[in-house]
């Protein structure tokens, strides 16, 4: 069990930190690392405080949370921290957020979370604490591949988070572990109770941590007081068909609560943020062809620079499987071209690159959607189309 880490050396001489939620996975990390004889230290992070009045059954990383984090490590006996990092998540995650939501963009803050707080501050954290290692309770796997880690997608698949750690950069990788990327969550659960963690029965949670009831436009107006401005809802057409409130309570691809009436099933296929329109159409104009993503991470072993051009597999969206692409380097812009085509793609959301479409799929990395490129005569987002959605 002493090389489950992938690391020289004696698990004793070994620093790992843990980076503990409050949640059964990361408990659950950091019972087996100290079970399995390495010098453990475990750290939460505070992030933000909802008050008293919010349930935070569902979210993570509020006080509730801190304190399950405490009494497990209390439990295992294991040194413990919390560490207040609630500006920095505000500045880095929340903010992003809320201008990604105004700009008209969908945008995935748990992956700029990853991105930012825990991957680079609480990764310089650990190292600042002596740590050779730090471990984390996400469902991924990663191993030695050469000189340096390569992540692949986890044994459980319906716990599959690549998609979300799709930024993590190669010199990140290489100090990351993942525990638990090659059990069910079951045998987690399995643990949890075999290691007399009080949180062993603890739901999942599921709402993004600071939207605690799932309402984004809420949150939005709290952290920018003036963002939701009224405009038109215009069909793909030009016509007019009615008002809304704002932006922020549209998603691309959305069809209920649109708030027209029309003949025919209507979605919406684009958020115009500069005109305050949301434009909507028939499903048709939802299939998107092409993204051009922005600020793309790349982990695989051939370089992906000018003129490169690979057969990959895609996800647009995390609960989809990778699906065939080619992506491309084209004068200093990165483009992924969906061989079937995908509905619903909105800017704001990652393009995740995989090697094949199986179970044991490596990450490649991915790029933030920037702007997407419609099949046939739905060209929405191209400017030399914009007259067909006509000026109002």
């Amino acid at each position: 069990m002493h090389n489950s880490l992938d690391l020289p050396g004696r698990p004793e001489d070994t620093r790992v930190v843990v980076a503990m939620s409050g949640g059964v996975d990361s408990s659950v990390v950091a019972a087996l690392m100290k079970q399995q004889g390495y010098d453990v230290v475990g750290v939460t992070l505070q992030l933000y405080d909802h008050g008293v009045a919010v349930n935070r059954a569902k979210s993570c990383c509020a006080g509730q949370d801190i304190h399950d984090a405490r009494r497990a490590a209390e439990k295992i006996g294991i040194p413990h921290y919390v560490l207040d990092y609630e500006s920095r998540f505000k500045e880095a995650v929340m903010d992003r957020f809320a201008d990604s939501y105004i700009a008209g963009e969908t945008p995935i803050p748990c992956v700029s979370c990853n991105q930012t707080v825990k991957f680079q501050d609480l990764l310089k954290t650990a190292k600042d604490l002596g740590a050779d290692v730090l471990a984390t309770g996400h469902y991924v796997r990663s191993s030695a591949s050469g000189n340096k880690r390569a992540m692949y997608r986890p044994t459980d698949l319906d716990r599959d988070q690549s998609y979300f750690l799709f930024a993590t950069t190669q010199e990140q990788l290489d100090f990351l572990r993942f525990p638990l990327g090659g059990m069910p969550k079951s045998k987690v659960r399995e643990l949890a109770h075999e290691f007399g963690l009080s949180i062993a029965d603890k739901p999942d949670s599921q709402d993004i941590c600071f939207v605690p009831n799932g309402d984004y436009a809420e949150v939005i107006r709290k952290l920018r007081p003036n963002a939701a401005e009224p405009g038109d809802i215009v069909h793909i057409d030009g016509r007019v068909l009615g008002k809304h409130e704002g932006i922020i309570h549209f998603t691309i691809g959305q069809r209920r609560g649109i708030g027209v009436a029309a003949g025919e099933p209507l979605y919406v296929v684009r958020l115009d943020a500069d005109a305050k329109r949301v434009i909507v159409g028939p499903r048709e104009a939802l299939a998107t062809r092409k993204v051009f993503l922005r600020e793309v991470n790349w982990i695989g072993d051939t370089l992906l620079d000018e003129g490169a051009e690979f057969e990959i597999f895609a996800k647009v969206r995390s609960t989809r499987p990778p699906a065939p692409a080619i992506v491309r380097v084209e004068n200093g812009t990165t483009t992924v071209e969906l061989t079937s085509g995908e509905a619903g793609v909105a800017p704001g959301q990652a393009c995740v690159f995989f090697d094949s479409d199986t179970e044991e799929a490596r990450v490649l990395g991915g790029g933030w959607i920037a702007r997407t490129e419609r099949v046939g005569d739905w060209q929405v987002d191209s400017p030399q189309q914009e007259p067909q959605v006509s000026a109002v």
